[in-house]
């Protein structure tokens, strides 16, 4: 199957695209953004992935779903676009990174300036319906974007993982913490965010491990 995505990603996945699961899951996705609001757009299903091309990936984020509501969800997590209202779990994010550098917080909400440093923005599952929180778990993206993971795990070492909450912490769980940084944390939603993802300085760590690999810091306000 012709899958349009980043050709250093594609190659590493190319056998994903192939499996029953893949296709049995483009089936329904297609289905879905035929019969109802799907979010994200179309286009951007796989945008985490084009911003950050496999070679440049410095530092792993994982979310679960896309945003739901319109105008929010746009390929990356935890990202809206310029303009939009932080939803909760960036605005404490934001609050973290604002705390970390004793600086103003950044000035929007769109991370596509992350990913083009090199953050992988990935999300478990990469399509949602409009209104319907999880409502394509359990369809095949959790298998793909494992073996995403798995592919940087065997291949990539010196790269930081943010693993907020228990769902990105079992994702991350085949990342190897001897040839990487894996930071563990609750998740920034403000139902668990004051249980220990305030005050984890993720974001300052991150940046002094890629300096001492010889590596450019991210810059977190960009």
């Amino acid at each position: 199957m012709d899958v349009r995505i980043e050709a250093g990603w594609k190659a590493r996945l190319s056998k994903e695209f192939d499996e029953d699961y893949f296709k049995t899951l483009t089936d329904f996705v297609r289905e879905e953004y035929r019969h109802t609001t799907i979010y994200p757009p179309a286009s951007q299903i796989f945008r985490a992935f084009d911003l950050c091309p496999f070679d440049k990936v410095k530092v792993v984020i994982l979310g679960q779903d896309p945003y739901h509501e319109p105008g929010q969800a746009q390929g990356l997590c935890f990202s809206v676009r310029e303009g939009v209202p932080y939803p909760p779990s960036l605005v404490n994010i934001f609050k973290e990174i604002s705390d970390d550098f004793g600086r103003p917080a950044p000035p929007h909400g769109d991370l596509s300036g992350w990913a083009e440093q090199g953050v992988l923005l990935l999300n478990a599952t990469l399509t949602v319906r409009a209104h319907q929180a999880g409502s394509h778990q359990g369809h095949g993206w959790e298998a793909f974007t494992d073996a995403a993971v798995a592919c940087l795990a065997k291949e990539k070492k010196h790269v930081v993982y943010m693993l907020w909450g228990a769902y990105a912490q079992r994702k991350g769980a085949i990342v190897d913490p001897h040839c990487n940084l894996v930071l563990k944390s609750p998740h920034p939603s403000p139902l668990s965010a004051h249980r220990g993802f305030f005050g984890n300085h993720h974001f300052r760590q991150a940046n002094d491990y890629l300096m001492a690999c010889g590596e450019e810091p991210i810059d977190w306000f960009k």
